[in-house]
C-alpha cells in the first residue's frame, strides 16, 4: 500500500506542477486579467475543478506561480558559497542568473514583468507583494555596498542605497528590453558588462 501511496502523491505532485506551468505560460502571454481557469486546465490538461481543487482559486493559483519562481531562484542563490557574498561573488551570481534566465526562463521573467504592470496601483491584488519584494532587495543590495565601504572593496564615498535602487533600476529594465528586443538585446552581455563597469567605478 505505501508505493501505491507513494505514487498517487509523485501524480498529485506532477499534476501540480504542470497546472503550474500552463499557468507561467499563459499569464506571460496574456496577462492574469486575460488569462481565465478554464484555459490553464485545458493547457495543463485538467478540469477546471481540478484546478480549484489545488489552489483554491485563481488568486491561489497566481501566489504558487510567484512562489515558483522564488523557489527556482534562491535554488540558484543557494549555488554561492556563503550568505554574505563579496561583491565579486555577488555580481557573478548576478551574471550567471542572467545567463540562466536567458536560456531557460523567459516565461517566468516575461510573467515577472507583466504582473509588476498590472499591479502598479496601490490596492490591487498583488501591489503589497511586489513593492515588498522589491524593498527588499534594494535592502540586500545596500546591504552588499555597505560591507563592501567597510571591507575596503568599495570606496568609502559610495552611497549604498542610492546604488541598490541603481542597481535594482537596471536589473528590472534590463530584463523588460531583452523581453521586448531578444535579437537586439543580449541580456547575459549587457548585465556583464553592466558589472564590470561599477566594479571598476566602486574600486578604491
Amino acid at each position: 500500500m505505501a508505493g501505491v501511496k507513494g505514487q498517487v502523491q509523485r501524480r498529485g505532485v506532477e499534476r501540480r506542477r504542470a497546472m503550474v506551468d500552463a499557468a507561467i505560460t499563459l499569464f506571460s502571454q496574456q496577462g492574469v486579467r486575460g488569462t481565465g481557469v478554464a484555459a490553464i486546465a485545458e493547457r495543463a490538461g485538467v478540469t477546471p475543478s481540478a484546478l480549484i481543487h489545488h489552489f483554491g482559486s485563481k488568486e491561489g493559483l497566481v501566489q504558487a506561480v510567484l512562489e515558483e519562481a522564488d523557489r527556482r531562484a534562491l535554488a540558484r542563490l543557494s549555488a554561492t558559497p556563503t550568505s554574505e557574498p563579496t561583491l565579486a561573488e555577488a555580481f557573478a551570481w548576478f551574471v550567471r542568473d542572467a545567463e540562466h534566465t536567458a536560456a531557460t526562463e523567459r516565461e517566468l521573467a516575461a510573467l515577472h514583468i507583466t504582473l509588476t504592470a498590472e499591479n502598479l496601483e496601490p490596492g490591487t491584488t498583488l501591489h503589497t507583494w511586489f513593492r515588498d519584494r522589491g524593498r527588499a532587495l534594494r535592502a540586500h543590495l545596500a546591504a552588499l555596498f555597505t560591507r563592501a565601504t567597510k571591507d575596503g572593496t568599495a570606496r568609502p564615498d559610495v552611497n549604498p542605497t542610492a546604488l541598490a535602487t541603481e542597481v535594482a533600476a537596471f536589473l528590472e529594465g534590463a530584463h523588460l528590453l531583452w523581453l521586448l528586443d531578444p535579437d537586439e538585446v543580449d541580456l547575459p552581455a549587457i548585465h556583464r558588462g553592466y558589472f564590470e563597469g561599477l566594479t571598476a567605478r566602486l574600486r578604491p
